[in-house]
């Protein structure tokens, strides 16, 4: 879409941490990874690219394989893998961030050359271009007015960015993944409609469309936006439409296969075992795992629907529920710092709502509670975002929805995983602490997954662990206790669906029956 990839201006790199040491190689990866990965860049505070949406055409990509190819070896040739490798890791940054571009990019070059993912997945289509725009709406990094132009920009891009998918689709889709798209394409038609009306109306005194002209937000950048707004739902329904009709009755298995699978686990998790010796090691983890489970469960006969009904039935009050967040995060922080655990900076979140213009399509959409905070933009108080329990839902569905957020969700998922000492520390420790570049981006939430697949190693590694280690430090009840080795088991299913799914050994409803067993 006319832009250079390796371009440096702009203010692209002068945001990327002062300490690191200025490699022109390593200016060159993060130029073209935040170049061809625009909406990624806006998660991760990088707005020279906020106006865009990526190109996935087959020949734009054809020309980012190249792309990829020729920063892999400049990057190799400048920064040459040391002789002592993990020594010099530790040593030196721009080593270690030599080769984490290293396994970014061959990561990226076998997803770019399998049928896997743009050639195969409608879903990443339709997330990357909604949130292409709500990576705009949500987050005030910059002030409203500035933010309206990049947000018509991306609108007006959908219908070429939509009108690519139909291009590049070209193997069977597994019948979950359209489903998923098709949801997504019937959530854009309420967001970028009554929702983006009431989005613009938290910034102006009025909700009417043309009486917003009346205020101090020129009209042409109303105008714009709700003319590009009503391209892109165009855009959406046409996209629905095809593909209601490509659908077959054919069980496509979304298996990625034993290659992309190595590359995934070698270069993705530079893990060095056999995905045979993993899957062992993860069936001799799950009887561990059950029988640990088995043990929690002794006051309850044994029995997880007994358990799982006491947890629900731990739940808040109405007046409670928004303040059993906070009361909760503050228990879990005095206790990890009691015990010097880990260093647990000041950085506080603030539990709110998930605003009354997204509540309607959030739930169809990759709308995640917690969304990492961008390590480029500024924070003082975090906004986490959780599902809206008040006085205007009817008491059944208000009980139900109380008994869905109990103090064992809050505390294990909202608090320890995601909100304190899992994702949220380890975030401030990656923005503040790091010194590695690709170290303090890469696990940034995107569109549809986070930002580079290595980073997904430490950052949910690390968020699983700290559950564990919130049940040794003595700070979960036991309810708590049960819910996160329960916790334990399902983690490890999925491990084992995926080493089974993407071996071949499984087929996905296989997979399905396991995992729900």
């Amino acid at each position: 879409m006319g832009v250079d990839p390796t371009r440096t201006g702009d203010g692209l790199l002068s945001a990327l941490p002062s300490h690191a040491a200025t490699s022109p190689a390593l200016n060159a990866f993060f130029a073209q990874y935040f170049a061809r990965n625009p909406v990624t860049a806006t998660f991760t505070g990088i707005h020279a690219h906020d106006h865009r949406l990526p190109d996935w055409s087959p020949q734009a990509r054809l020309l980012e394989i190249d792309e990829m190819r020729a920063v892999h070896a400049q990057v190799s040739a400048d920064h040459p893998y040391p002789h002592d490798g993990f020594a010099a890791f530790a040593r030196d940054p721009d080593a270690l961030d030599a080769e984490l571009a290293r396994a970014n990019l061959d990561v990226r070059i076998a997803e770019a050359q399998s049928s896997h993912f743009h050639r195969r997945n409608p879903a990443l289509w339709t997330g990357e271009a909604i949130f292409g725009c709500v990576s705009l709406m949500i987050r005030p990094f910059a002030p409203f007015e500035e933010r309206l132009p990049a947000l018509a920009a991306r609108l007006s891009a959908i219908p070429e960015f939509l009108a690519a998918l139909r291009e590049t689709l070209t193997e069977p889709t597994p019948a979950v993944w359209t489903q998923r798209a098709l949801r997504e394409c019937a959530a854009a038609e309420e967001l970028f409609n009554v929702g983006l009306l009431q989005w613009l109306a938290l910034h102006q005194p009025s909700a009417d469309r043309h009486s917003l002209h009346a205020n101090s937000l020129p009209s042409s950048s109303v105008d714009a936006v709700f003319a590009a707004a009503a391209r892109a739902r165009a855009a959406f329904a046409d996209t629905a439409r095809w593909l209601e009709a490509r659908v077959d009755a054919g069980d496509h298995n979304p298996a990625c296969g034993e290659e992309l699978l190595a590359v995934l686990l070698t270069r993705g998790h530079f893990c060095e075992e056999a995905p045979r010796q993993l899957l062992a090691r993860a069936t001799d983890a799950m009887k561990n795992a059950h029988e640990q489970l088995t043990l929690a469960l002794v006051p309850f006969e044994g029995s997880w629907s007994r358990a799982q009904s006491a947890m629900a039935e731990d739940c808040c009050t109405l007046d409670e529920y928004y303040g059993a967040f906070e009361r909760r995060w503050q228990e879990i922080r005095a206790g990890v710092t009691r015990h010097d655990a880990v260093t647990w900076p000041r950085w506080p979140i603030r539990y709110v709502p998930i605003p009354p213009w997204a509540s309607a399509s959030a739930p169809r959409l990759y709308w995640l509670f917690y969304r990492s905070p961008a390590p480029f933009d500024p924070y003082d108080v975090y906004d986490y975002v959780v599902t809206p329990v008040d006085d205007t839902l009817d008491e059944t569905t208000q009980r139900a929805q109380l008994a869905a957020w109990n103090h064992s969700v809050i505390t294990l998922n909202h608090v320890v995983h995601h909100g304190g000492v899992g994702h949220h520390v380890q975030n401030w420790h990656a923005r503040h602490r790091s010194t590695s570049r690709i170290g303090t981006l890469a696990a940034v939430d995107a569109a549809s997954r986070i930002g580079m697949f290595l980073g997904g190693t430490m950052a949910e590694g690390w968020a699983c662990y700290a559950t564990g280690l919130t049940e040794e430090l003595g700070l979960l009840s036991d309810l708590e206790v049960i819910s996160e080795r329960h916790t334990s088991v399902r983690l490890l299913a999925r491990a084992i669906v995926d080493l089974r799914l993407h071996l071949g050994d499984w087929t996905f409803a296989q997979g399905i029956a396991y995992y729900e067993e």
